[in-house]
């Protein structure tokens, strides 16, 4: 067998993210989607875009700075990989360019129009002034910039005018000042009948009013980036909730990493931000499109437009679900898995709220990762609290962008008298459970909730994830324990049935990838997940290969595996789909194992794997299993949403011949679920367990 750590092996994380982010553009430009659909995409990708920066690109200048020699299997040094990474966001950005000025064009035709201010009638341009001087010129913040007035701070990711003036009484004084765009205003204006103005457009028309006495020689629109990134010394301590709320004051101020800018801009002004921006060249990305594209949702989501939006999905509510009843009395007759958002999160938060409602119930505990700014199922948890009910609540506060939010929640559930633990230091706490400790009978009775996405019913309707409810007495014991480790002080690091990382979960992913490598051609394994790069699990992957193991990837962002190489991979499939839902659930499949299907919160990465709490159930129910390997299998014979990855690092979209049967994994799992919501209501007795590949023959 070669040499399994040569770097040729490994695809860079960084390029197969930024991968991962074009397919999400080339959404943009698919026929088959209607014109919001696709500045939709537009949308998704400039805020994912927004975060990469934020986030990875700013810590690999950090790393550059520090001068790390390499930081992955690959072995590209931080310099190689920022050089990789402005070279491919400055090529890609003529095809946001042209995708987005495509879409504007037509969607003219179906009256509405996305338009700067000087592409306005004069009426229009009157009913634009009067928004302006009524709602914008109040609120609007022009600042001096001289030996008086410093360079103001910036906010993350704001949008300002850079401004060049001159004296209109002595023209040998020029000055340059800002124009700071509070962010409660819309970032597009609507001035009625399906027309929006950029806001930077309006207000560089009334530069003149903003600084009166003044001519304006050049105005440019720009938005600035800064590292959002957040280091805790979490064991220095006292207060955790305390050293949150500093970092995420420190984070407002966290260094530049990113200019947009106008094209074309005067070149005095850019030098002014430059100077003041202390930013790199290769850091400063012009378009000749409005910037913050990412603020496009208050037009997708104009409700009068919706028919040039993705037909809307309603999810379901199955049997067992379907009925009035106690959903406790359910689960002791059954396990029940749920696959959000075709079939309602409805359940889910009826689970939470009938154990705070129910007197047989003594506690709940369950982790909150990321939850609603409105969230039912905390607010449960509090009522539950108050009904003096013992509630544990795990808050994750590290949950990235979601902290605010979360320190909201944990002070509220305090307040109600919940124990809320706030996290594990070294550690996030990624795992998604929930369990209700009822009486029955002169006994207590454990029911649980697994899943492989957050409790968050805004996602819930857009994420694919498997929902898991059961009762079973296998996960009894090992659920005590979990919480127990959360809560308490522990040295018990193992769980018999369920795996939990960061102490067991990649032992036993290695062991099962061992079993199906000794069992050579008769060997299978299916896993799908968000990412995949932990390098011991790949070169695990690759043994297998060799060995005759078929295996198939269905990995939607990042993949640092390369399949299809000689000696290495030749055995190995991956694929990515991309569609209207974001592909979200972690379920794997060894088919040696028993049982052999499992679902995870923790996608194949170092940091789940190793650095957070997670945790993968193995499916013993048998129908359930076996429809989870029904779905698995349609995701494989995907042909509509699918690309597959190339041994030379690339990604071809998958195209079917014209004799081949369409295959859009996502439209099926809408029809599958109809088909059985329809049956039932008919009283057609169709069980919720059938199975996908029955539903479609």
């Amino acid at each position: 067998m070669s040499d399994l750590n040569r770097p040729e092996l490994y695809i860079n994380r960084e390029l197969s993210w930024l991968q991962f982010n074009s397919r999400v553009l080339c959404q943009s430009q698919k026929e088959s989607n209607p014109l919001l659909e696709k500045l939709k995409f537009i949308a998704i990708y400039s805020t994912n875009l927004d975060e990469f920066y934020m986030i990875r690109v700013a810590g690999l200048q950090e790393l550059y700075s520090a001068r790390v020699p390499t930081t992955g299997q690959d072995k590209m040094t931080p310099k190689e990989q920022l050089a990789a990474i402005h070279s491919y966001i400055a090529d890609e950005k003529s095809i946001l360019e042209r995708n987005y000025k495509d879409i504007v064009s037509k969607l003219k035709s179906t009256n509405l129009h996305i338009l700067g201010y000087n592409e306005l009638n004069e009426e229009l341009k009157k009913s634009a002034d009067e928004f302006f001087y009524e709602n914008i010129f109040p609120v609007i913040i022009p600042i001096a910039v001289d030996a008086t007035h410093p360079f103001p701070p910036l906010n993350n990711l704001s949008l300002s005018l850079a401004v060049k003036l001159q004296d209109n009484e002595d023209s040998q004084i020029t000055k340059f000042a800002m124009i700071r765009i509070p962010r409660l205003l819309p970032r597009f204006v609507n001035i009625g009948n399906g027309i929006y103005i950029t806001l930077d457009s309006l207000v560089r028309e009334h530069a003149d009013d903003i600084f009166p006495g003044y001519d304006i020689l050049a105005a440019t629109t720009f938005r600035v980036t800064r590292n959002a990134d957040i280091v805790i010394e979490e064991e220095e301590a006292d207060d955790f909730m305390e050293i949150l709320e500093q970092g995420l004051r420190r984070r407002k101020k966290g260094a530049f990493v990113r200019l947009e800018i106008e094209k074309n801009c005067d070149k005095a002004l850019l030098d002014f931000l430059i100077l003041h921006l202390d930013i790199d060249e290769e850091d400063i990305y012009d378009y000749d499109i409005p910037l913050n594209l990412s603020a496009l949702w208050n037009i997708i989501s104009n409700k009068e437009f919706s028919h040039l939006n993705a037909p809307m999905f309603q999810p379901r509510s199955l049997p067992p679900f379907n009925k009035d009843g106690s959903i406790f009395k359910i689960l002791d007759r059954q396990d029940v898995m749920i696959m959000q958002p075709f079939e309602s999160f409805d359940p889910v938060v009826s689970f939470i709220q009938s154990a705070a409602k129910d007197p047989k119930v003594l506690s709940i505990r369950m982790t909150l990762y990321r939850v609603g700014k409105n969230s039912p199922i905390v607010q449960a948890l509090i009522d539950a609290a108050n009904n003096g009910k013992q509630v544990t609540a795990m808050v994750e506060l590290k949950a990235r962008f979601d902290e605010e939010n979360n320190l909201i929640w944990a002070k509220a559930l305090e307040e109600s008298g919940a124990h809320v633990i706030y996290g594990i230091p070294g550690f996030k706490v990624h795992a998604k459970i929930a369990q209700v400790i009822r009486k029955s009978n002169d006994k207590l009775k454990i029911y649980l909730h697994f899943s492989t996405g957050n409790y968050n019913e805004t996602t819930a309707k857009i994420y694919t994830d498997i929902s898991y409810f059961t009762s079973r007495s296998e996960f009894r014991a090992d659920s005590i324990t979990f919480f127990h480790i959360l809560t308490g002080f522990s040295k018990n690091k193992k769980l018999n049935n369920l795996k939990m990382s960061p102490f067991q979960m990649k032992e036993s992913l290695l062991d099962m990838i061992k079993m199906e490598r000794e069992k050579k051609s008769s060997g299978r394994i299916i896993a799908k997940m968000n990412s995949l790069v932990d390098a011991d699990v790949i070169k695990a992957l690759y043994k297998a290969s060799n060995e005759g193991v078929e295996i198939d990837l269905i990995i939607r962002g990042i993949c640092c595996l390369k399949p299809g190489i000689k000696g290495a991979s030749e055995n190995i499939r991956v694929k990515s789909i991309i569609g209207k839902y974001l592909e979200h659930s972690r379920i794997f499949y060894f088919k040696n194992q028993t049982p052999g299907t499992f679902i995870s919160s923790a996608d194949w990465m170092p940091r789940n794997l190793e650095k957070r709490f997670e945790l993968m159930i193995p499916i013993y129910d048998e129908e359930l299993s076996s429809k989870i390997k029904d779905l698995l299998n349609l995701q494989i014979n995907d042909n509509e949403l699918s690309w597959e990855l190339q041994s030379d690092d690339s990604y071809k979209i998958i195209e079917r011949d014209k004799d081949t049967k369409s295959i859009d994994s996502q439209t099926y799992l809408e029809s599958y679920i109809n088909k059985i919501y329809k049956a039932n209501t008919k009283n057609t007795e169709i069980n919720r367990q059938t199975k996908i590949k029955k539903i479609f023959k």
